[in-house]
């Protein structure tokens, strides 16, 4: 596109276009980017990072199981009981330093 938008042959001419190009460019990505992306927002984006770091992966998995153990109080014995047990098997093979975080679980053979 810069060989159809200048003619020039002067070695300044082309150079001073070029700049003016890349001028353009750089603040067309910057309007770009100011508009799309979160990261522009100032505090606000790093406020929220902090806030996601603070919910470990251990609050998480708990906050998962609990969810987990309360749809399980409203499904039927069979369905809970097969549950229960995959999840007893799927703790059982997981690293002791997860398992301290995740309560006991009975499984019916």
């Amino acid at each position: 596109k810069l060989q159809k938008e200048f003619q020039g042959r002067s070695y300044d001419l082309l150079i001073s276009h070029t700049t003016i190009v890349f001028t353009r460019f750089i603040l067309l990505s910057w309007q770009n980017r100011c508009s799309t992306d979160n990261r522009t927002l100032g505090g606000m984006f790093y406020e929220l990072c902090d806030e996601m770091n603070e919910l470990d992966w251990a609050v998480a998995l708990t906050q998962l199981m609990d969810i987990l153990h309360d749809a399980l109080t409203k499904t039927k014995k069979s369905i809970k009981r097969w549950v229960t047990c995959q999840l007893t098997q799927w703790i059982e093979s997981l690293p002791n330093y997860i398992k301290v975080y995740l309560p006991k679980l009975g499984c019916e053979s």
